[in-house]
């Protein structure tokens, strides 16, 4: 009994943070179930604005359970000064914030693996934040990762952290030409980092399981988005894990038959950071007003986003590697002032129409995108909380991104802070019922 799950059906950055921040109100717990802190949710609370990394959102409602799932790869050092940045604006978790005792570690070898890797890609390389997060997952699937777990045990880790730095020091020094780790230096940090998390970690798979069987409200939360997904995303231009909702599943050990809803968010236009191929961008004036409007910046990097048209074709990939219920429609109001709006309804190359998301990445590359033409509002949005007061124009772009990607709307979110929002229908509302 219930678990919602609220996944990105775009390449991230679609304002899951709000979306998720909402949905927590009537939620009793919030579990984060994969990606590490290279993500980041922005969250506004009246006039105070929050960025999440690690925590999940539902740290800012009183009376909820977060919990950090076994699907989630931790930096020590990022987690605890996010902990200590909430503590001095008056946020209490000490009670209420579990991290799973199967999670993942990032150590200082894989931040450095990652930084020398992709230096050595040249104009190749994938775009990753350098905080070495595919490196840790790596080290994850290769079965000599170090969990959260075995730095609660000192001669365990000690035993673990010597192999995996004589295997991180070799190439680093054979390979990369780049400095080397100190193993005792790390093994000392480490040992601080598990004296301050011991009293948060615990079996996060035995804990959801026993909140899911008393009927508590589970709200799942991923980073990233669809198309950043390791299997289902455009690879190899993606993230190391999986963030769409079969990785909740994994990610957080419950099974397929707790899930009663999944909620895509989807960016009233498209975005994406890093390299890969994105068919509907605008490297134009356009992009850059959506960009400014958007506040299309990086929460963890500051990295401006690259900017373009609702691209239908990838949403509605999402909705069927997904099976999404609704969607939460974002950033309407970024819209607003434009005399027409495009919606990507194909692809054309070499003489060949595609009307679905291709796997060859070189159509993705090389492609044409074809648009149909919708003509803009020219209102404002901003703070619009009841659908039939929508713009007549701004209600038939919803309706009609919402059919050609084969998902009802939800939620269409009007501005940053959480009352600027229409709610057509609450998700938690309907399972809640037995």
């Amino acid at each position: 009994m219930p678990v919602l799950v609220v996944v990105g059906a775009q390449w991230g950055d679609e304002g899951k943070g709000k979306i998720i921040d909402l949905l927590t109100e009537k939620a009793d717990v919030v579990a984060r179930y994969q990606g590490g802190h290279n993500a980041g949710h922005t969250v506004v609370v009246g006039k105070d604005e929050f960025i999440l990394h690690l925590i999940p959102s539902g740290i800012l409602h009183r009376g909820k359970t977060c919990i950090i799932g076994n699907g989630v790869v931790v930096d020590p050092a990022a987690l605890i000064e996010e902990m200590d940045g909430l503590a001095k604006r008056g946020i209490k978790f000490e009670k209420s914030f579990f991290i799973s005792q199967n999670a993942h570690l990032i150590m200082p070898y894989h931040k450095a693996l990652d930084i020398a890797g992709e230096k050595l890609k040249g104009n190749k390389k994938i775009g990753t934040t350098g905080r070495g997060i595919g490196p840790a997952y790596a080290d994850k699937i290769n079965r000599k990762g170090i969990r959260m777990a075995d730095i609660l045990d000192p001669v365990r880790f000690r035993e673990k952290l010597s192999v995996s730095v004589g295997e991180a020091n070799f190439l680093l020094e054979r390979f990369y030409n780049a400095p080397l780790i100190n193993q005792d230096a790390v093994y000392e940090e480490y040992l601080r980092y598990a004296a301050r998390l011991k009293k948060h970690v615990t079996d996060s798979t035995l804990m959801l399981g026993g909140l899911i069987a008393k009927n508590k409200k589970v709200l799942a939360e991923g980073a990233q988005g669809t198309h950043l997904d390791i299997d289902h995303g455009t690879y190899p231009y993606v993230t190391s894990s999986s963030p769409t909702a079969g990785g909740a599943c994994t990610g957080l050990g419950i099974g397929p038959n707790t899930v009663k809803e999944i909620i895509g968010i989807v960016k009233a236009y498209t975005t994406r950071v890093g390299s890969g191929p994105f068919p509907t961008e605008q490297e134009n004036a356009l992009g850059e007003l959506l960009r400014e409007r958007g506040r299309e910046y990086g929460a963890t990097t500051g990295r401006a986003r690259r900017c373009g048209w609702m691209d239908t074709l990838i949403v509605r990939h999402a909705v069927r590697v997904n099976g999404f219920t609704s969607m939460a429609l974002t950033k309407l109001d970024v819209l607003d002032t434009l005399d027409e709006l495009k919606i990507c309804v194909g692809y054309k190359y070499k003489g060949k129409t595609y009307t679905e998301m291709p796997a060859d990445l070189t159509v993705l590359e090389n492609c044409t995108p074809q648009y149909i033409t919708m003509p803009g509002w020219k209102q404002t949005t901003i703070g619009v909380k009841k659908y039939s007061q929508l713009p007549k124009k701004a209600r038939a772009y919803v309706e009609k991104v919402s059919r050609l990607c084969g998902v009802k709307a939800s939620i269409i979110s009007t501005g940053a802070r959480r009352d600027e929002t229409i709610i057509i229908e609450q998700p938690f509302k309907k399972t809640s019922k037995k």
